[in-house]
């Protein structure tokens, strides 16, 4: 029994418990004042559960022919959450020049990596950042590329009309929704014409069977069938290709049919690839990413070395696939935290892109870094709010010139083991794979190469 004073007892004051009430309702109001203006703030920067608004019917853009190129230029780069468009006048112009200078591939995902919505409920399209991406791309005389990835809210179970960018990456489409993923693809195509490739999904994002830890490379590649479908319907010419799968690999042993001095490929990537060669409607290339490091040691035996893991892959992919084109959508080769210079950086890209042109890859696209502020863009291709080209800008064009597809890849010689080098018929490229300045004989020549130092040089009549 609570103890109280009995039936004479004072009465309390109301007046405790209608401040107590005041200071709730006012609490109650802050919070509400609070949690609209987090919301609005996230609407703000792209995240959170965005409302979708009706954007007037827009013309698709009048985007120029890619330029006829004599080969397929083999080098590009994808763009991501800020690029050029994203840049003041000067810097875009620069970066309109340092893309368009040598003409090379350009990629962009259909929905997040810089792009909105495409479709936020069904049968209601907003391409505007679409098509911003892609006029760009035009003007830089890319040739243009698009990753159909990722997908609409409600096509994942999510509400229409709403994006929740926190999920974007990491769901799938529900398999109910997979043919209005295809007809999203069908009306991106005829969006834009002049774009003739095309790469199904990124990364196995949301087919990863936790029940089995495995890739649910049956529900991917279900998905995958009703995309080409579609594409090939839109027009023949449109080339289409996946799985786009990340080769992932670690430097203790395990059960493999592919390893090397560089690691052990996880053998659950290499069966889903497998099962998507055998049981793919069509395909018109092969594509894969991945990075150089092992997921419990980093770059092994050491960071050069480690890159000849891009060869090993290309090549079993080629021999799994009957020799279909080998497309790498995105490659890594720095540990976090590396603390790497921007020179060895540069350096060990050279080494993975001479990997790619020796083992015979049709398409190599550098995941572009941009940040959105001023200030220090390792591994960026120009200066962001201020312009200026940066290094991996010259390596990609470089390469995009001298070895594009088709273009026949030699070794050469060096009386040095630290400095690397492959030549084509008129160029020699050649890069100092130490932190010393080292003098070796390369291709019939005496170089000296300072440390890190990449070369080009003339070969015959060049």
């Amino acid at each position: 029994m609570i103890p109280t004073d009995g039936r004479h007892a004072r009465r309390r004051s109301p007046w405790p418990i209608a401040l107590g009430a005041g200071i709730l309702a006012v609490v109650l109001v802050a919070g509400i004042m609070v949690y609209a203006a987090l919301r609005t703030k996230a609407r703000g920067e792209f995240r959170g559960s965005e409302v979708a608004t009706n954007m007037p019917t827009e013309p698709a853009p009048q985007l120029e022919q890619p330029p006829a190129l004599t080969n397929w230029p083999r080098w590009g780069i994808t763009h991501t959450q800020y690029s050029a468009d994203n840049e003041p006048q000067q810097v875009a112009e620069e970066a309109r020049g340092v893309l368009g200078r040598v003409p090379m591939l350009q990629n962009q995902h259909i929905m997040g990596w810089g792009v909105g919505n495409p479709e936020p409920s069904p049968g209601q399209f907003n391409f505007r950042d679409l098509d911003r991406r892609l006029t760009f791309m035009s003007s830089s005389r890319g040739v243009p590329i698009i990753t159909l990835c990722c997908a609409p809210d409600w096509m994942k179970g999510g509400q229409a009309g709403r994006t929740d960018w926190n999920k974007n990456h990491t769901v799938a489409p529900k398999r109910e929704h997979f043919d209005d993923f295809a007809k999203l693809a069908t009306r991106v195509a005829k969006q834009y014409p002049t774009v003739k490739h095309y790469l199904v999904w990124n990364e196995f994002k949301g087919f990863w069977d936790t029940t089995t830890n495995r890739w649910d490379a049956q529900g991917y590649t279900e998905m995958y069938n009703k995309v080409y479908t579609a594409l090939k319907k839109v027009d023949k010419d449109i080339k289409v290709g996946g799985p786009y799968i990340p080769i992932e690999s670690n430097a203790r042993g395990g059960q493999s049919e592919l390893r090397g001095p560089w690691g052990t490929v996880d053998q659950r990537a290499l069966e889903a690839i497998k099962y998507w060669i055998e049981h793919k409607k069509g395909a018109d290339f092969i594509v894969v990413d991945g990075a150089s490091m092992t997921n419990d040691k980093g770059n092994v035996p050491d960071d050069f070395a480690a890159q000849a893991k891009f060869g090993a892959i290309t090549t079993w992919l080629r021999e799994k696939s009957d020799d279909l084109p080998v497309w790498w959508a995105e490659w890594y080769v720095e540990p976090e935290n590396s603390q790497w210079s921007e020179e060895k950086r540069t350096a060990v890209q050279a080494s993975a892109l001479m990997e790619f042109a020796k083992s015979g890859v049709t398409t190599a696209l550098y995941w572009n870094p941009q940040l959105k502020g001023q200030g220090e863009c390792a591994g960026c291709l120009w200066g962001p709010k201020v312009g200026g080209e940066l290094p991996m800008a010259g390596l990609l064009s470089g390469f995009t010139k001298w070895f594009p597809s088709g273009v026949r890849v030699q070794e050469v010689e060096s009386s040095s083991p630290k400095v690397k080098a492959i030549a084509q018929e008129r160029q020699t490229v050649m890069v100092n794979t130490s932190g010393e300045d080292v003098t070796a004989t390369v291709d019939g020549r005496q170089v000296t190469l300072a440390p890190y130092e990449i070369k080009w040089s003339g070969r015959g009549g060049a």
